[in-house]
């Protein structure tokens, strides 16, 4: 067995074991008072529409072990888009604003961990989150928007098991199609249609780096909501992208000003 795979079913057999003996009850006690207080500044506290509810003992257990049909269970097949018919300029504007260490972490980020905490320490509140593309998809698919250590270890844990059981194009894949982007838009399809009219491949930078930008607060970021915060937000993108290469400083500056027409 590899040492990925005994990391991974010990902190399985530990999260079993700790909520088996009630560590959820006692876990959510201890931080409850803490929980009120670190609220994400924008992302955490976003209301999203069709939040899921609880889940029992049984569903817990059953998506570790069987995950690929409880995500089979949760997706919806219409509108679903294969990664090779998004724009690749979508792909790049997501991993580059959401996680910009897709490629090389296993489910979370240490690195982005501590980053993230030295950032909100400074700051003495949650100012930056840490949450993969890997968790957001886990936490969009299976968990509620509770905040206490166990629903974060089961994060955790669903995410290192995405990650043995999916590629990291599948992952990028369903995670695109199952992530909100405002306005009533659930996923790349309808949210290209939506807001452009048009199929998630044909999306421009300039459009793609729009839409990257509204998963963070989807609710303030949407275009028909606040059309410069949204312009705010891409701008924010299109400079994540040229630090972390996808594209050069010029083409940043260029699709900034670019005009972006939207359907309504």
């Amino acid at each position: 067995m590899s040492i990925s795979r005994f990391f991974f079913f010990t902190l399985v057999l530990f999260f079993v074991c700790f909520w088996w003996a009630g560590g959820n009850t006692v876990a959510d006690n201890a931080t409850a008072k803490i929980s009120e207080t670190l609220k994400d500044k924008v992302n955490l506290t976003e209301q999203i529409p069709n939040q899921i509810e609880g889940s029992s003992a049984f569903d817990r257990i059953y998506r570790i072990i069987a995950l690929k049909s409880a995500v089979n269970n949760k997706l919806h097949t219409k509108n679903y888009t294969k990664l090779s018919n998004i724009s690749t300029n979508l792909q790049q504007s997501i991993i580059a604003v959401e996680d910009s260490r897709f490629y090389e972490h296993s489910g979370f980020d240490v690195s982005g961990i501590l980053r993230a905490s030295l950032v909100n320490l400074q700051y003495g509140h949650i100012e930056e989150g840490a949450s993969t593309i890997t968790q957001q998809l886990v936490k969009n698919l299976f968990l509620s928007q509770e905040r206490s250590m166990t629903r974060k270890a089961e994060e955790v844990i669903l995410a290192i098991d995405m990650e043995a059981n999916y590629s990291k194009e599948q992952i990028l894949e369903l995670y695109l199609n199952t992530i909100y982007f405002g306005s009533g838009y659930y996923g790349i399809s309808d949210a290209a249609a939506g807001y452009f009219g048009k199929l998630p491949s044909e999306l421009s930078l300039a459009e793609a780096s729009m839409l990257a930008g509204l998963p963070n607060a989807p609710s303030l970021y949407s275009p028909y909501v606040d059309f410069k915060a949204a312009k705010t937000r891409q701008a924010i993108v299109l400079s994540t992208m040229v630090k972390n290469g996808y594209i050069n400083p010029s083409l940043a500056e260029e699709t900034k000003t670019t005009p972006v027409w939207l359907v309504k």
